[in-house]
């Protein structure tokens, strides 16, 4: 892994409470599996930052060593790993996802006005 790389992954793991690395953007996803859970993360209503990993191929080759997570999308929140498409969208259709994504959305929210 180059560290550059990681040092990039890490600051943008760091600096948006919710990101999801994806194929594509939410507006053209690029797979069915990006597009499954922007649907998903659209659906809990909060905003979320993304990164394209066909548009960045040293992060696509180096996050799913440092996650130690081999597929896309992986979406983080709070700075932790949740999981890819099945996992997100099980906990979406089980009540899980939204409150995890709007406790995240509120920590930022409260952070920016203090």
């Amino acid at each position: 892994m180059r560290q550059e790389t990681v040092d990039t992954i890490k600051s943008q793991i760091e600096g948006n409470p919710i990101l999801l690395y994806m194929k594509g953007s939410p507006q053209a996803p690029q797979c069915g599996f990006s597009a499954q859970t922007v649907q998903c993360l659209i659906a809990c209503g909060e905003r979320f930052a993304y990164v394209d990993v066909l548009g960045n191929p040293d992060i696509r080759a180096t996050l799913p060593e440092y996650a130690n997570w081999p597929t896309f999308p992986q979406l983080y929140v709070g700075g932790e790993l949740v999981g890819g498409c099945d996992i997100v969208t099980e906990m979406f259709q089980s009540g899980e996802l939204q409150p995890l994504i709007q406790e995240a959305a509120e920590r930022e929210d409260a952070e920016d006005t203090a």
